[in-house]
């Protein structure tokens, strides 16, 4: 099986950075960077000190149902090119020693049973091993200590 790392699409992230409001209909707050933890979901790239970013509420899925987390994520607050769809974890996340994987059906449902924090060295492979399950349409990687979303991984499909 292999898969692929999906960054935040293009369109909701440059809604985002000209001020279009979050999942809870509020403007993102504009910070500036220290440089230390600010991982942008878009580029997949932590914003440097001195930068600005923008903090708020995202929400991964297509339409409010019972199984549609929202949380907190960072975008860097000027335009950032998205990050390459890649079957290798990006480099942002090897600094961290382990995520949550989560896999949903079809229906954006968590699919039970899939949730496990796993270490990073095994994300691939877990993330390949649920993505072979036909009842999973995709996984959630997120934070293990906050569950802060950190991106989507799908199969990758010929």
């Amino acid at each position: 099986m292999t898969i692929r790392f999906l960054a935040l699409p293009n369109d909701s992230v440059r809604a985002l950075q000209h001020g279009a409001p979050d999942a809870y209909g509020m403007k993102p707050e504009r910070k500036i960077s220290d440089g230390v933890g600010v991982p942008c979901r878009h580029c997949l790239t932590n914003v440097a000190a001195g930068e600005p970013y923008l903090v708020l509420a995202y929400r991964p899925f297509p339409e409010l149902q019972p199984y549609a987390e929202t949380g907190p994520i960072f975008l860097h607050a000027e335009e950032c090119p998205r990050a390459a769809e890649s079957g290798e974890l990006p480099e942002l996340f090897s600094r961290t020693k382990d995520y949550i994987l989560r896999g949903y059906g079809a229906d954006d449902r968590i699919v039970y049973g899939t949730g496990a924090v796993t270490l990073t060295s095994e994300i691939v492979g877990r993330a390949g091993e649920l993505l072979a399950r036909p009842e999973v349409a995709y996984v959630h990687m997120r934070s293990a200590k906050n569950n802060c979303y950190q991106c989507r991984i799908e199969r990758d499909e010929p």
